[in-house]
């Protein structure tokens, strides 16, 4: 892993923050859908209770998505987390009877919407292009649930995963983390806490990973409206999901910027490798970028792809939009090399 993508169209954290119309960046397919978004005239997920949110997205999820592919093996599990709950899991595999490496995957959906159902189209495909097992977990959502509860549910689906793998007929000497938007944050914070007990991982695998405490970088304001996630969005998730002002700057949300407790930020040195992958068009994508530039500091290889013209999201849009189908193939390759002998 030590190629950077396309990190070189940019040499700061968003030359285009300034753009006098950033809505000329999208391609005309993305253009053209969010237009027909907006004429649905769906109510806004902020103007919805989280349960009516919940039940809008799953309802919308899979229109855009590309259709399930067929899997040879397909189970539900239950994952025991720390206070006795049963988290629902689903694992996919293109083949059965063999020793697979595994992605851990979080669904994203800011803490408060998204389930295994949400992006279990993403993770057949990724599953199938990968030639890998995906475990997806349906981690408990706030507001019923809220910080850091999602965080220990992660950490509790890899340390099962684990010590359950051989049982499973998985590879538990491969095992990669991975989720898009809340999930990537989820990721994230599993793989240092995988860091700090000396759990190796084979990748971090991150769409478009939330990585910040604070929207107050330059892509939040740019893209704060008519780009798919709006900024009231991104208020009202974390409204639900945070208790206090405090817990903004916990490392645990915000691997970016945020602190321990002695008021430190976290050392990323000797994590696992990163693919990220990026939406030029996204709130999120200037802390994605300055979160691969804390990695690559560290000493952490980085494969970093920013897919021009793409809103948060995207990946989920194959039907419509090519590059989610490039984003998946992007990222099955890293998997795939991830899994070679020696990679990690």
């Amino acid at each position: 892993m030590g190629h950077f993508g396309r990190q070189a169209m940019r040499e700061n954290p968003s030359p285009m923050s300034h753009h006098a119309n950033p809505r000329t960046l999208l391609t005309p397919a993305m253009r053209g859908l969010l237009d027909r978004i907006a004429r649905a005239g769906h109510p806004p997920m902020h103007a919805l209770s989280p349960a009516q949110a919940r039940q809008s997205y799953e309802a919308s999820a899979g229109v855009l998505d590309v259709p399930s592919h067929k899997l040879a093996r397909v189970e539900d599990l239950r994952i025991p987390a720390r206070d006795g709950h049963a988290l629902p899991a689903r694992l996919f595999a293109p083949v059965a009877g063999q020793a697979l490496p595994v992605l851990l995957f979080f669904h994203g959906g800011g803490f408060t919407i998204g389930s295994v159902a949400t992006h279990e189209p993403l993770c057949r495909h990724l599953a199938h292009l990968a030639h890998c097992a995906v475990i997806s977990v349906d981690y408990r959502l706030a507001p019923d649930w809220p910080f850091p509860t999602a965080v220990h549910d992660a950490w509790d689906s890899l340390a099962w995963l684990r010590e359950h793998a051989a049982a499973l007929g998985l590879d538990g000497a491969r095992i990669a983390v991975g989720g898009d938007s809340a999930g990537g944050t989820l990721s994230a914070v599993t793989a240092i806490t995988a860091r700090d007990a000396g759990w190796p991982l084979a990748l971090q695998l991150l769409f478009y990973p939330g990585t910040a405490g604070h929207q107050n970088t330059p892509s939040h304001h740019t893209f704060a409206k008519g780009f798919l996630l709006e900024e009231a969005h991104i208020g009202f998730f974390f409204g639900h999901y945070l208790r206090s002002a405090a817990e903004r700057d916990d490392w645990r949300f915000a691997p970016l910027d945020g602190v321990d407790d002695s008021g430190q930020p976290r050392d990323l040195e000797g994590m696992a490798p990163v693919w990220m992958g990026l939406a030029e068009c996204d709130p999120l994508v200037d802390e994605g970028v300055l979160y691969a530039d804390r990695l690559r500091m560290a000493g952490v290889a980085v494969d970093l792809e920013i897919y021009a013209g793409m809103v948060h999201g995207f990946i989920q849009f194959g039907r419509a939009i090519p590059q989610a189908l490039q984003a998946h193939n992007d990222a099955a390759r890293a998997l795939r090399h991830a899994w070679e002998p020696g990679a990690t």
